[in-house]
């Protein structure tokens, strides 16, 4: 993509209102504009990161055997009034009146639409295992909405929800989730801690938040420090025996805030094992057994003919809320650091002197290359001055720039910058094209 072509309105100063550095920084880096308390319309660069987030989510829950489907966003009341939830659900659900007196509402979460689904065309323990799976807009409406995309009113959840026939089939499911959960983070960059969490309006007995730590974190979290530094199991884990996985993380202490015991964490952990801080939510798991199902009647036959309600859960995670996590987690004064899995570009490529024969040459002709090649790239080809050029590109966190001038290249050089490490090189015009095409 050519930058004199593209739509990126940076700015130079941070609005008054944004508080926090993701909030700061996708405002200045043009990912969004605010339209309302806690809305956001997504601007290019902003999209483009939210798209490879999200593809990532998908490709982990289909390995985790998830299948995905669409649901609506607006609800019928009358599925929120089977399950009991309706009026006990507060002022954070967006209620509704069509032109026909029938009450809906913008879906705050899915839970009574997919037990509707599931209902409506399952009836056997033979069509079980099954986990169904929705990237949908999600509206609630927060009193202070706050932060940016981390608190907002209007966000973009994936939301899956398992049905099994008993309960030890539904804990199998939970573990799916839970190690898919791990792999989804890492792949973004991120390391993310299962904790003990309350269940909330999502009901139910087992609950976990995975948890990123940073100091503009929302709660306290407490853990043992091995957590932090576990990797996740990976793509090849046996997907029907993943017990070890998560006993070997569930079994060190880590709870939230409000699930945290000073004391058993004293004694279950010794005093230079233990953290305290900070962290951000960026995804929740749930097993609740029966209460949907059964105020719903999703009721499945099992092998002894016996009716009974399905064994569900649900699991969800915030992929726009994730950009702002992934930001608060890697920045520095200059502007946002993505991790190459979710940059809006793969690299950028500056060409410092506009309207030199030579340069121009040298930058089409590692363009053409370059976009050959499969690599997404955004071509600074402006009359923007060279520190505007540099400044932009690391405001917004491209991980690579190729940097073309006339004085390297009357050498043959150009210079390669790393935007993580903040290293420069200089190298051969050809050397430094092969080696990001090979990327």
């Amino acid at each position: 993509m050519r930058l004199s072509r593209y739509f990126l309105p940076t700015l130079k100063e941070t609005p008054s209102d944004a508080q926090i550095v993701s909030h700061k920084l996708m405002l200045r880096a043009g990912l969004i504009k605010q339209e309302a308390a806690g809305i956001y319309a997504w601007l290019p660069l902003g999209l483009k990161v939210l798209k490879k987030i999200e593809q990532i989510v998908r490709e982990e829950m289909n390995r985790a055997g998830a299948v995905e489907i669409l649901m609506p966003t607006l609800q019928l009341a009358d599925l929120w009034r089977e399950s009991g939830r309706y009026d006990d659900y507060g002022q954070e659900m967006l209620r509704i009146t069509d032109r026909h007196k029938r009450d809906l509402l913008y879906g705050p979460t899915a839970e009574e639409v997919v037990t509707d689904i599931f209902r409506a065309f399952v009836r056997s323990y033979r069509d079980l295992p099954m986990n169904l799976y929705n990237i949908q807009w999600k509206f609630r409406d927060e009193v202070r909405p706050r932060f940016g995309v981390m608190r907002g009113r209007e966000f973009l959840m994936k939301d899956a929800y398992s049905f099994d026939i008993d309960e030890a089939s539904a804990r199998k499911a939970y573990n799916r989730m839970f190690v898919a959960y791990l792999n989804l983070f890492e792949r973004m960059g991120l390391k993310a801690v299962p904790m003990r969490a309350d269940t909330g309006p999502i009901g139910g007995d087992l609950s976990h938040e995975f948890i990123i730590l940073a100091d503009t974190g929302e709660s306290q979290v407490f853990c043992h420090k091995d957590l932090v530094e576990m990797g996740a199991p990976g793509p090849d884990v046996d997907w029907d025996n993943l017990e070890g996985h998560v006993e070997k993380r569930t079994a060190l202490y880590a709870a939230t805030e409000e699930m945290h015991d000073q004391a058993r964490f004293e004694r279950e952990t010794s005093t230079d094992q233990r953290l305290s801080a900070r962290g951000i939510e960026v995804g929740h798991i749930f097993y609740f057994g029966e209460k949907y199902s059964r105020p719903m009647k999703a009721m499945i036959t099992g092998p002894d003919g016996v009716e009974r309600p399905a064994q569900m859960g649900s699991y969800g995670v915030g992929v726009s809320r994730l950009l702002g996590a992934i930001i608060e987690a890697s920045h520095d004064d200059k502007g946002i650091i993505w991790p190459e899995s979710v940059a809006p570009f793969d690299l950028a490529l500056i060409n410092l002197r506009p309207g030199d024969e030579a340069c121009d040459a040298a930058c089409e002709k590692a363009y053409a290359a370059l976009q050959a090649a499969g690599r997404d790239v955004l071509y600074d080809e402006t009359d923007d001055r060279p520190g505007a050029k540099f400044a932009r590109t690391e405001l917004v966190g491209i991980p690579w720039s190729m940097v073309v001038g006339p004085k390297g290249l009357a050498e043959g050089n150009v210079e390669l910058r790393n935007r993580r490490t903040g290293e420069t090189s200089t190298a051969a015009f050809d050397s430094v094209l092969d080696g990001l095409i090979k990327g």
